[in-house]
């Protein structure tokens, strides 16, 4: 297909493709999938060889969130029946991360619920963050706390924190529909908060939130402009007792389509495989190794991930390798240690079309109840 050998001169040129070019993506029949998969898969391996970083997550703070975010499961209002507790301990944290480093994980990402942090959580954080570092120093920490103050990011840089998480999430011109306590503005800004501190930023996106391929496309070329050095591509998991537990719009597909559009956009960035990927990718899991180059490692937040052998398994069956600690992930002209590897038509605007309600796999979502906040051991 022209289309993609034109994506894949691109990308190993890092020229941002047309919107029209990523939106043909997205409209690729599923006859052309491997293909698409393949032309990725080019592109991913000119900048990140065949490694997969590990990161693993931990849950400081679970549920009561007071933002209306309906998409997560610790959202206001949320009857979603998951794990909620209170911080946790820097030791109790430290534990927790070092089950996943054990594991093979290289990034750490201490996560918590809440509009954003008060002085008093930073604080906090950073004792967590100094515990992680006593006992595993070459281990990269990423804090998301939500929303940032002035100062803060400067604070948590201080700790020894590596990078900050906040997603973009959706495009800007349906932020509204999802969220109403803050807006897409608010987030772009702590995401450049973060970029200002010199933490490294890692922003993303959820898909299948009944979004259109345009919005899609806007969101992750809103992300390309805001240059983060990881992109984390989630998938929404629906949750019985949020509203958009019946949106069940991907396929396996679709999910691959997005990450090669994600790949196309953002050539030489971290392009993470993040929750949702055991849901809507299930069988196919091991194709998205060939167009991301990052993947976490075990359960998420509040959601039960494969188990953590599964996921080393996948990764040596399918040929890549997992990334030491002692190797840079980014490629040099992103700060990283060298410049190559070290060792349908489309429509704007259009509704994607989905899979029927009644493919809904609901028995996939399990609810987190082992590891951080439980006495039960860890997934990693």
């Amino acid at each position: 297909m022209d289309l993609l050998n034109t994506l894949v001169e691109k990308g190993l040129r890092r020229e941002l493709p047309s919107r029209e070019e990523a939106l043909a993506v997205l409209a690729t029949s599923d006859d052309d999938l491997l293909d698409v998969v393949a032309a990725a898969g080019k592109v991913r391996r000119q900048w990140f060889g065949r490694r997969v970083k590990l990161n693993y997550l931990v849950n400081l703070k679970s549920g009561l969130c007071p933002e209306d975010c309906s998409y997560c499961s610790q959202r206001l209002g949320s009857k979603a029946e998951i794990l909620k507790y209170t911080w946790l301990k820097p030791d109790e944290a430290s534990k927790a991360a070092a089950a996943g480093v054990a594991g093979g994980a290289k990034r750490v990402c201490l996560v918590a619920s809440g509009r954003g942090p008060t002085d008093r959580d930073v604080d906090r954080v950073s004792q967590t963050i100094g515990a992680i570092k006593e006992q595993n120093a070459d281990v990269e920490v990423c804090a998301c706390l939500g929303l940032l103050s002035e100062g803060q990011a400067e604070r948590l840089k201080a700790a020894g924190a590596d990078a900050y998480n906040h997603n973009l999430n959706t495009s800007e011109a349906t932020y509204g529909d999802i969220t109403t306590t803050h807006t897409y503005a608010d987030r772009v800004e702590t995401v450049r908060h973060a970029q200002g501190a010199g933490l490294s930023a890692c922003s993303g996106l959820i898909a299948g939130m009944g979004e259109s391929d345009a919005d899609l496309v806007d969101v992750v070329f809103g992300l390309r402009e805001l240059d983060p050095d990881s992109v984390p591509v989630n998938f929404l998991i629906p949750f019985e007792g949020t509203p958009l537990a019946d949106e069940w719009n991907l396929t396996p597909q679709r999910a691959l389509r997005i990450l090669a559009m994600v790949r196309f956009v953002c050539p030489d960035v971290e392009v993470r495989l993040a929750g949702g990927r055991e849901v809507h990718l299930r069988t196919m899991q091991p194709l998205a190794l060939h167009l991301v180059n990052s993947i976490f490692l075990g359960d998420y937040l509040t959601s039960e991930g494969q188990e953590g052998k599964a996921d080393l398994d996948m990764i040596a069956d399918a040929g890549f390798e997992v990334e030491g600690t002692d190797t840079t992930t980014l490629p040099g002209h992103r700060g990283g240690g060298c410049d190559s590897p070290c060792a349908g038509t489309p429509v704007d605007g259009a509704e994607p079309a989905g899979a029927d309600t009644a493919s809904a796999r609901t028995d996939l979502v399990t609810v987190r109840r082992r590891g951080a906040g439980t006495d039960l051991a860890p997934n990693a």
